[in-house]
Formats: C-alpha cells, structure tokens, sequence
C-alpha cells in the first residue's frame, strides 16, 4: 500500500471508530475488527484464522505480513548500534475522540501536536494501547504498550512506543478507561498525551512495519528506554476490553537497531 494510502486510512479512523459497550467497561468482542467496505479490508483479528500467522492470507493487500523483511516488532535486545537520537514531541492538553474500534483503544487528535526528527516534523494522529506489549527485551513482553502515531502530508510514518510496567496508576490511563464506561460510541474528552511519555526519552530507533495488516514498511520506530507504570487494576481493566492483542516478535533480519548512548 502506497503511503498516501497508508495515511488516509490512518486520517479516516478519526471518524470511523465503532462502538464500545453500553455499560461499564466494555468487555472484549470477537477478536476480528468491525468489516471496512469503504476500503475493502478483510477481517483480521489475534485469534485463530484470522491470527497473526494467517494475515498474509485473508487479503492480497496484506501480503507484506508474510513477505516482508523489515517487519515489527521486534525484540529490543537485538541492538548493533548505539547513539543519541533527537526526537522532539511537542504535546499539548486538548481534546480527544476515544473509542474501541474492534482490534484496539484509539485516542483521535485533531492537528497542533508533533513530533520531530532528523528536521523533519510528523504530526500526531491517533494513540492506541497493545496487551501485552508488542515490542520485548530480552524475549520479556510488558503488561501494556501505547504507540503514538505521526504521519506526514507525504505519508510518511514515525511511531513512538512506550512500555508500562505495574506500579503507580497513571492518570491519563484513567481519564482513557472512565472515558470508555461513560456511554456508548465514541467520547470526547480532554487528555494530556505527554502523560502517557515517560520524563526520558532516550529511545530505540529502528525501520520497521505497521504491527497490524497491511504491515507496509518504512515506519520510522522510536521506543522509549525508559517505562510508565500502570496500575494492576489499570491493567486488568485494559486487557478486559483488548484481550490479547500483540502481534508476535519478528526476524531482526540485520537492520539497524540504535539504542541510547549510556
């Protein structure tokens, strides 16, 4: 899929997230997401056919699944390299159009929020949680990972990963799940993304994929060194609407993973 395409799909999710439970948490639904017929998307889920092992099969358009050679995540553990990396984020408080849309939570933010590297500025679309993480270190998965996701005009993607551990209950994790249980159908509401960073933010850099079909490549990957603690009601709240819903760890394939200088 050519990234033109890539961030339009990324675009129209503000406005097409489905509903979430009428009351309360929302439990988790089948594990394949809502059908898409605007763009013909085959249902895929993390359970049995429809599974990561599956992907490449259920659509020709997601044949880099299976075919790629510079796919995510990928453990953290693998670095060849290390450096400083200048990533900037320039996050604002406002408000944000939060649902579950079938596969993940998704937090839609309205342009004004960035992120920048390398003189190049990305600006923020969407945030979205995985239980447990996708990313590991040392084959060690995390309770819960949020991906920040940037798109330029041209449809170039840089996304920022962060790892939670338990520990302290995170505030913006919780105006996230209250937001879930108010009422059905996406809800609006204030949010400080910059809450959902740790204070660090030396990160990993590598070239990855999309974790989800179509897996195109040529994301620019930033994860965080340093983690975010949820709480363990945090967690077992989030899980209950997500399931489990992380892509497998996929071949290094010798790409070039920079971790922070010490």
């Amino acid at each position: 899929m050519m990234k033109r395409e890539i961030t339009a799909i990324l675009l129209s999710s503000m406005f097409a997230v489905s509903a979430c439970s009428a009351i309360g948490i929302p439990s988790r639904p089948t594990q394949h997401g809502p059908s898409n017929s605007s763009h013909g998307a085959a249902h895929w889920g993390y359970e049995g056919e429809e599974g990561p092992a599956h992907w490449a099969t259920l659509s020709a358009d997601y044949h880099m699944c299976a075919a790629g050679s510079m796919q995510s995540p990928i453990d953290l553990a693998a670095v060849n390299a290390s450096g400083d990396v200048s990533l900037k984020l320039d996050y604002m408080p406002g408000a944000v159009s939060i649902a579950y849309n079938g596969h993940t939570v998704q937090a839609n933010f309205a342009p004004g929020r960035s992120a920048a590297i390398d003189q190049r500025k990305f600006e923020l679309v969407q945030l979205h949680f995985h239980t447990p993480s996708e990313h590991v270190l040392d084959a060690k998965p995390f309770p819960i990972e949020v991906h920040f996701v940037h798109a330029t005009h041209a449809g170039e993607l840089l996304v920022v990963g962060v790892l939670f551990v338990e520990g302290e209950a995170n505030a913006e994790l919780a105006t996230i799940l209250d937001a879930l249980g108010t009422r059905p159908g996406p809800v609006t509401t204030k949010l400080d993304p910059s809450g959902l960073l740790p204070h660090d933010l030396s990160v990993f850099r590598y070239m990855g994929s999309l974790t989800t079909p179509p897996c195109s490549e040529g994301v620019n990957w930033h994860v965080a060194k340093s983690h975010i603690s949820a709480s363990a009601e945090q967690i077992v709240q989030l899980h209950q609407v997500l399931g489990e819903n992380a892509r497998p760890v996929q071949k290094h394939n010798n790409r070039l993973l920079l971790a922070p200088a010490d």
